[in-house]
């Protein structure tokens, strides 16, 4: 069950955990790097559980490309793991990220000011709760 539902559990990616985490102002920011900090998984027959997001292969860092609205696991982390967003959109000091992808749904939500983030994935029969940070990724050349 751990692997079905988390195998894309990277959406999110994505992140402010049960203590606040911050991160750094991300209102000029083309491209952020979130942490996930912790976890809750739920799934259709009443049963949650919560801890470190790792525990259900949630990436502990995932990049985010606001320019390309693409997802993709650290190079380091060895995953090679990598998801499109379709809607990308900056509002009212929020980045709402959201995509959909192998019969998952991912909705993410980071504060500019802050970095602090949340992301919800649902699939069939499943829900993922995942809190973290994100900082500003230094451009690339």
């Amino acid at each position: 069950m751990k692997q079905r539902t988390v195998f894309w559990g990277l959406a999110l990616v994505l992140l402010s955990g049960a203590a606040p985490a911050f991160g750094d102002d991300l209102s000029e920011a083309a491209a952020v790097l979130c942490s996930s900090s912790w976890a809750m998984v739920c799934t259709s027959d009443e049963v949650c559980e919560s801890g470190p997001p790792w525990a259900w292969n949630i990436p502990q860092f995932v990049e985010v490309d606001l320019a390309t609205k693409m997802l993709s696991t650290t190079e380091a982390s060895g995953e090679d793991r990598t998801t499109p967003a379709e809607v990308l959109r900056r509002e009212e000091g929020l980045i709402f990220i959201q995509g959909m992808e192998m019969g998952r749904t991912f909705s993410i939500v980071v504060a500019e000011d802050s970095g602090s983030m949340s992301a919800a994935i649902s699939g069939e029969d499943f829900t993922v709760s995942v809190f973290g940070a994100c900082t500003p990724l230094p451009a690339r050349r």
